[in-house]
């Protein structure tokens, strides 16, 4: 692909923690693109090193050593002003629908939290968009004005996903946004997604321990074994045919997905 369609490119990415004979490596020799427009999914078992490329490429955590570009911006060497523009285009979902909440806040002040950073939208005009943020993740407006602790798993989610799309980012990094849910609640989430990315534009990096998710909701399929990338390619193709033994118990592993 040339320049133009890649967004971003991870060249080499290691990431070691510890000196010496005591180091482990978590994350050895990474390198991928992802296209604009695209979902790339990152799939492997617990322990192999996903979330932790999804933390260095948004630089989250620092590596070791390698380099990431987004956008042709060198992220790993932006001075902090580049950095916080880049942020604005680049966003992650977590895990955790729970965890990444602030229980003291009201969603009205979580979803405002985006605008006052970056000083996007007067202050007067941030209810209005955080009610259409809401509206857009399926939820009502009347849901501002409550507590995190009010709301299911599946509705905590759609609240992250609506904060991390609200200003716009060209790209969302996806860490296991349905581990957590139950299995009905999880496909609706997945197919929120799906409709965001055909309105917004979006390009996802969507990370899973699940072959079958990641072939239904991505173009291309990365996996990871051991903190090492073992085969790359076309979602269909990767999964029809896959060459690493490693590929055929991953999809071997997991039950094929209900969606509907």
């Amino acid at each position: 692909m040339s320049a133009a369609t890649t967004l971003v490119e991870v060249n080499r990415l290691t990431k070691r923690y510890g000196e010496g004979l005591t180091a482990t490596t978590v994350v050895d020799d990474v390198s991928f693109r992802i296209d604009r427009g695209e979902t790339l999914g990152l799939v492997g078992e617990s322990g192999s090193g996903k979330s932790t490329v999804a933390r260095m490429l948004l630089r989250l955590i620092e590596p070791t050593s390698g380099s990431v570009h987004f956008d042709g911006v060198d992220l790993l060497h932006a001075n902090h002003a580049t950095l916080c523009q880049m942020r604005r285009r680049m966003q992650i979902v977590f895990q955790d629908p729970y965890a990444a909440l602030n229980p003291r806040m009201r969603i009205r002040k979580i979803l405002a939290e985006p605008f006052e950073i970056h000083g996007t939208l007067q202050r007067k005009e941030i209810p209005a968009q955080a009610a259409e943020l809401l509206r857009l993740v399926g939820l009502d407006g009347s849901a501002l004005e409550r507590y995190p602790h009010e709301f299911s798993g599946g509705q905590r989610q759609r609240i992250n996903i609506a904060r991390a799309i609200a200003l716009h980012p060209e790209l969302l990094v996806l860490d296991e946004p349905v581990s957590a849910l139950d299995v009905s609640t999880g496909a609706q989430i997945i197919n929120l997604l799906r409709d965001l990315q055909r309105t917004h534009g979006l390009t996802l990096l969507f990370i899973s321990h699940s072959m079958p998710l990641v072939r239904y909701l991505s173009t291309r399929i990365a996996v990871m074994q051991r903190g090492r990338l073992v085969e790359t390619g076309e979602a269909v193709a990767l999964c029809e045919n896959p060459r690493e033994a490693y590929t055929r118990q991953l999809i071997a592993a997991t039950p094929e997905l209900v969606t509907t």
